[in-house]
């Protein structure tokens, strides 16, 4: 835990009752969670905070932005940004043709917590 007491985690999510969930969960975790219901809201944050360790985004969002598309702007930003998908469609981030849906890992939702913790202390270590 003292790994997460420094970690930032920006967490993509238009579903408020999923987005709670997860939040309150990495929050327990000791990471520190800014959270974004949407693209604009998730620029904003980019744009606004100097340091982020973990991206973690739902694939579809609303207005038909996807969570790629989040991610590719921010790798430019910060190439060192790790990032988790998450999504109830997978193949659709791997039908996106980015490099980086290749490249991350993808969370089929549901996934259980334990799953989601794995795979961030694998791409924080």
């Amino acid at each position: 835990m003292s790994q997460a007491k420094s970690k930032i985690v920006l967490l993509v999510e238009d579903e408020p009752d999923v987005r709670l969930l997860l939040a309150e969960y990495l929050e327990e975790e000791g990471y520190d969670v800014l959270q974004a219901a949407s693209a604009a809201e998730a620029f904003a944050i980019l744009a606004s905070k100097p340091r982020l360790d973990l991206l973690v985004s739902d694939f579809r969002l609303p207005d038909g932005v996807s969570g790629v598309m989040i991610a590719e702007p921010a790798l430019k930003l910060r190439p060192d940004l790790k990032v988790i998908f998450i999504s109830g469609y997978p193949a659709e981030i791997l039908d996106s043709g980015s490099p980086i849906a290749h490249q991350a890992p993808v969370l089929a939702k549901p996934f259980s917590f334990d799953t989601l913790q794995e795979q961030i202390q694998r791409l924080l270590a």
